[in-house]
């Protein structure tokens, strides 16, 4: 089974592929999806393009992100909302299954505590996929998060790849 993992924002979205046989967990790729300062509808676009891109290229069995959570900055959590909606979007166009975890269920299954810090979740992403490093910027460590989360929820069928 392969998890295609974003951690949704406007101008960076984390995003990292997880692939998962048995009980090992396998990076497939990883990085960031990143926007100029430009109109809003063109931002969504490119972010609506390159995830198209990734799962067209990756052929993820699922989508998963994280649900997204604001107290302070309201302008700021509608514009990532609307990229989120576009992830979603992407993934439903290419018949895909999305779900979203909520941050300290994601920071649970990775760390083992719901409160983790952004340096813990890093840390734990390295050694879960056996990285040689932590990926960069936490972005992409969450991402991949989201996508170990996902793949260490979900019941693999006999002979999935």
């Amino acid at each position: 089974m392969i998890v295609l993992g974003f951690d949704p924002g406007l101008e960076r979205i984390g995003f990292g592929a997880v692939q998962k046989s048995g009980s090992r967990l396998v990076a497939l790729e990883y990085g960031l999806i990143q926007t100029p300062r430009i109109e809003i509808g063109e931002r969504l676009l490119m972010v609506h393009e390159r995830a198209l891109e990734l799962i067209d290229r990756i052929k993820p069995d699922c989508v998963a992100t994280e649900r997204l959570f604001f107290a302070k900055n309201q302008t700021t959590a509608f514009d990532v909302a609307k990229a989120l909606g576009v992830l979603m979007l992407a993934a439903a166009e290419r018949g895909l299954p999305c779900v979203e975890y909520p941050p300290p269920v994601v920071k649970q299954s990775v760390v083992g505590n719901g409160a983790a810090d952004k340096r813990q979740v890093g840390y734990m992403v390295t050694r879960i996929l056996s990285l040689d490093e932590p990926p960069k910027p936490d972005d992409v460590a969450d991402a991949l998060a989201v996508a170990i989360t996902h793949a260490l929820r979900v019941e693999q069928p006999a002979g999935a790849r």
